[in-house]
């Protein structure tokens, strides 16, 4: 059946304001009689709070400071656990935690009540090392088989640790949020930079010990993500909030870059164990993986960020006996939390540089080695699921075969010159939505609306941060209607105005929310009959139908989870992917350009193609920084790299020739077949970048980011004689 929106190429509604610079951020929000907001933070990682020392030479009646005492409800942080407080009352886990707050009327008076507001914490003893700690966020194991006999038995056993380092989101628009005092209806309105309006909305309900209905929150325009505005967000939210009620003024607090990379969660480090089992021929008889993620001072999101880690620690391969042992511990870091990818590019990093290791060892190509052990439909995952339907992991493999000839590539030849050149693969996948029961626990709503005018209004939760959502939702719902992309209105993200379909998270935006869209299209389609569409919803609507329509989320009636073994099906469909990264690296500076990369995807039908190809080129090339250009560390527990001059990412200039190609397995649950793809790209770009420069250099590195002084002490250690 032909199509006309979905697979099409549509204008982006978001698109003229935001190019005119017409699109009003946060920042933009004029306020009147507005005070600015600032936080009090932790100079140290560890230690006890006993008060703090006011320089008597500042005036603090032009300002307002409120501490924990102030909280009119919990001083907690709404996440999944109650341990991280809105502000430090005793115990101080990490640098840069919120001690206090203090609101003033202009920049220069809230600076100086700051620099006068000096903490008094006695210092101890604290842990950055997550093999030391012995407190623990979260614990879980996988089983499949009896992984321990075949590895006791098997001739050939396989071992190797991977790791990963942090990551900064490093999204355009720093984290910011404008909070109001209590309006005459005694409700609390805050405004901001956010993905997930209904987590804010939760956090503030608890903090503030309020009903929902008396919380309204509302999405401005939102420049990036990539899941840093998922979970710190209520944090911010919340101290504004404190301000404005202690104030009975509007309080804006926008974080400059400076303080946004200090305080704010990053990726999760992770250490990652394998021992493998296989056979003469390559096959993956047992795999014992050890999963290590540094959680950082509080919970906030490492049991799921852990969930999802092990869950694709086996990556998209078959194999009988599996044995995963994941945990999630604190340290003095400042909490880790949600990076595009969610745990997955950590553990898929690991498995995809171990396939290189079995390869390498057992004399195999890295393709062949991959393709002999690639699940296909009716295999079964590490947690037992079968694959019943929209498993591209054949056609992806083919397709990348057929785009880049990495099959027939002499990997790991040897290589002469200065500048060693080199290819490497990676292959992987991604489960769309919450994993579990997640999707069935929340279930997620979108509601229609016919307005006067005959169009209509799609109120939803899920938020547009620059990767499509409003473009996306214009084409399921012109498309399920059969009306004009214009026909389609999407209603701006307030707990007030929108049901609660959800975060916008986990791959979940398409698939869940957008087949939830498509069915209440359908069921509005039906209530005005055939024809034009405007003139059929006048019409409908002056004979007093009801023009709106509600619909929640309905899951797959074969999916079946427990949760306490982590059995069963994970997630309702994958996506499927295969990169092939080509670099250069020079051996008098060791500094690796990746000159092409290309990829093979299956995220079912795209719905905006071009939207697809680019998120998925936006992010491998994050995915190439992760590899070996970005690097988050500390001292003392103190971000070293806490500015834009020193926390580098790609820029154009880093960015290689791009060629990606989308292999569309349709998936019979998503709207039109679509999955999910936001996430998926970066789970293979790290590792296809260190394949090509173990194939350039011959050194297998186990860590990311590969940068150029990790790379050079590796080739001293093989090349002593070329030290100088």
């Amino acid at each position: 059946m032909s199509r006309r929106f979905v697979g099409a190429r549509l204008a982006r509604p978001d698109g003229p304001d935001k190019v005119a610079g017409r699109a009003r951020y946060v920042a933009d929000t004029n306020v009147a009689g507005a005070w600015l907001g600032g936080t009090v933070r932790s100079p140290v990682a560890r230690g006890v709070l006993e008060g703090f020392d006011f320089d008597p030479r500042f005036d603090f009646s032009r300002c307002v400071v409120v501490g924990p005492g102030d909280v009119p409800g919990a001083n907690v942080v709404a996440m999944l656990a109650d341990d991280l407080p809105l502000l430090a009352s005793r115990a101080v886990e990490h640098v840069g935690e919120a001690l206090a707050l203090v609101a003033a009327p202009d920049e220069a008076t809230l600076r100086a009540a700051l620099a006068a507001i000096a903490p008094r914490i006695v210092p101890l003893a604290p842990i950055f090392d997550p093999r030391e700690s012995q407190r623990v966020f979260k614990r879980l194991t996988i089983e499949k088989g009896d992984a321990p006999r075949v590895l006791a038995q098997a001739e050939r056993v396989i071992e190797g640790e991977y790791e990963t380092g942090s990551q900064e989101q490093m999204y355009i628009e720093p984290q910011g949020v404008v909070a109001y005092p209590m309006d005459a209806d005694g409700t609390l309105v805050v405004r901001g930079s956010m993905q997930c309006p209904y987590y804010v909305q939760k956090a503030l309900c608890r903090a503030f010990a309020l009903p929902p209905e008396r919380v309204r929150v509302v999405q401005d325009a939102t420049g990036g993500g990539f899941g840093g505005k998922e979970d710190y967000p209520c944090v911010l939210a919340c101290h504004a909030a404190l301000l404005a009620l202690r104030t009975g003024r509007p309080v804006s607090m926008i974080y400059d870059r400076h303080e946004d990379l200090v305080a704010t969660p990053k990726r999760h480090p992770s250490r990652v164990r394998h021992r493998t089992a296989v056979d003469r021929d390559g096959r993956l008889l047992a795999m014992e993986i050890d999963v290590l993620l540094d959680g950082g001072a509080y919970t906030t999101l490492s049991p799921v960020v852990l969930s999802r880690g092990c869950i694709h620690a086996t990556g998209p391969y078959r194999c009988d006996h599996v044995r995963i042992a994941g945990r999630a511990v604190a340290t003095n870091h400042v909490p880790y939390g949600a990076f595009r990818g969610f745990g997955a590019p950590q553990t898929c990093f690991a498995i995809e540089r171990h396939m290189d290791r079995i390869a390498h060892e057992l004399g195999i190509h890295p393709f062949e080695l991959r393709r002999r052990n690639l699940l296909r439909e009716g295999d079964t995952t590490a947690t037992g699921q079968v694959l019943r339907e929209s498993v591209g992991s054949q056609a992806v493999m083919e397709r990348i075969a057929a785009l880049t000839g990495f099959d027939r590539h002499a990997w790991r030849a040897p290589r002469e010159g200065r500048v060693r050149r080199g290819v490497g693969l990676s292959f992987f996948f991604h489960g769309a939505g919450f994993t579990g029961a997640g999707e069935t626990l929340l279930q997620g709503k979108v509601a229609l609306e016919l307005e006067s005018d005959g169009r209509v209004l799609v109120r939803a939760a899920s938020t547009e941060f620059g990767q499509g959502t409003q473009t996306l939702f214009q084409a399921i719902a012109a498309e399920a209607l059969g009306c004009e992309q214009d026909d389609v209105a999407i209603a701006r993200p307030d707990t007030h105005a929108v049901p609660n379909s959800g975060p916008t998270v986990a791959s979940r935006t398409c698939m869940v929310v957008g087949g939830v869209l498509a069915r209440a299209c359908g069921e509005l389609r039906e209530r005005i009959g055939p024809g034009e569409f405007r003139t059929r919803a006048r019409a409908f609507l002056a004979q007093g139908g009801d023009g709106r329509v509600e619909q929640r989320y309905e899951p797959p009636p074969t999916l079946e989870w427990n949760e306490e073994t982590y059995r069963g099906d994970a997630y309702p469909a994958y996506g499927w992917a295969a990169d092939v990264a080509e670099v250069e690296v020079d051996l008098d500076t060791f500094e690796v350009r990746v000159t092409r990369f290309s990829s093979a995807l299956d995220c079912g039908t795209p719905i905006q193609p071009q939207l697809v190809i680019g998120q998925f080129e936006g992010g491998s090339l994050q995915a190439v920084g992760f590899a070996h250009l970005e690097v988050v560390t500390s001292r003392d527990g103190r971000c070293l790299q806490d500015r834009m001059a020193t926390c580098v990412i790609p820029t154009t200039l880093d960015a290689p020739e791009f060629r990606t190609e989308l292999v569309p397995v349709p998936f019979s649950r998503g709207p039109f077949g679509a999955k999910g793809v936001g996430e998926m790209p970066m789970n293979g770009g790290a590792s296809a970048v260190l394949s090509a420069i173990e194939d350039a250099l011959a050194l297998h590195i186990r860590r990311a980011p590969a940068t150029a002084e990790l790379l050079c002490e590796a080739w001293l250690a093989e090349h002593p004689q070329e030290r100088l």
